[in-house]
């Protein structure tokens, strides 16, 4: 009787170990997953990073190589100016009003090449400012589906898709507790460059669409741009000389609308970072001739 109760002991300690082996191996094994998980998506925003990156060096490559191209000319001008003056100095035909005049093209040269200079420098830093801005707005937002939110740069702009799944219900222009959360996290990175200005888009798909006081789709775009403005105003104190709101109704699609994922992709909010206007026309000015 003894031994029959030693071993019923026995088989009651196996198991109980047996089942605090199991948890423990269902928690390693969730934790390894959750591991998985967070490793994909660092990787999924480094290749993110690095197309972005690629794409500021090609534009970059462009930008330096007609800068390249105005600085040989700008070489060859003065060189060619330098032996016209030599020349006609050694012949002494040359008037005093002939001088003067060629004087000024050299000093337009020098002009010249000093805004060369200028544009290279600045177009160095706003690729510079543009890549910060991008991690800076991805950090903040965090580990959101790709399909959802979408930050990049394109032409040297930086644009902010955002779904409208994630932002208003189906036909409203109402947000949502989840928008104002991303929303909420945008706004935090554009405040602490308080020289930004920026335009909040409207886009939907092609579906015709009349609702209460909504006419159409343009009606639907330019109201849930500016319920995002609003609320970026209202809610998190943004400058509101420092945006502006558009609706752009179905006419600027991302995708194919004769799709469901197509349609989905099209309704979207964007957010477009302007580029500084007026420092970029003083950029612009050329040398007073």
């Amino acid at each position: 009787m003894k031994t029959l109760n030693h071993l019923f002991a026995a088989l009651i300690g196996m198991t109980l170990f047996s089942c605090v082996s199991s948890k423990k191996y269902q928690s390693l094994e969730s934790k390894l997953m959750e591991a998985e998980t967070s490793i994909k998506g660092v990787q999924s925003d480094l290749r993110i990073c690095r197309d972005e990156k690629s794409e500021l060096e090609r534009q970059r490559a462009a930008y330096e190589s007609r800068i390249s191209n105005l600085t040989e000319q700008s070489s060859m001008l003065k060189e060619n100016n330098n032996m016209a003056v030599k020349q006609l100095q050694d012949l002494s035909v040359i008037s005093s009003s002939q001088a003067e005049s060629i004087r000024k093209s050299l000093e337009n040269i020098g002009a010249k090449d000093n805004y060369i200079q200028g544009l290279q420098s600045q177009m160095a830093r706003k690729d510079s400012l543009n890549m910060a801005l991008v991690m800076n707005l991805k950090g903040a937002i965090g580990n959101l589906d790709d399909k959802d939110i979408n930050i990049k740069v394109d032409k040297g702009v930086v644009f902010v898709d955002i779904s409208d799944k994630l932002l208003f219900k189906s036909g409203s222009y109402d947000v949502t507790d989840r928008a104002k959360e991303v929303l909420g996290k945008v706004a935090m990175v554009l405040k602490n460059q308080p020289d930004l200005e920026f335009m909040v888009e409207g886009h939907t798909d092609d579906m015709p669409f009349a609702r209460g006081v909504l006419a159409d789709n343009w009606d639907l775009s330019t109201k849930r741009a500016t319920t995002v403005v609003r609320l970026l105003q209202k809610q998190y104190g943004m400058d509101p000389a420092k945006m502006a709101a558009a609706g752009r109704a179905e006419f600027l699609p991302v995708d194919d609308n004769k799709t469901e994922t197509g349609r989905a992709a099209n309704r979207r909010t964007r957010i477009v970072i302007l580029p500084q206007l007026d420092q970029f026309f003083k950029l612009l000015e050329r040398p007073t001739r």
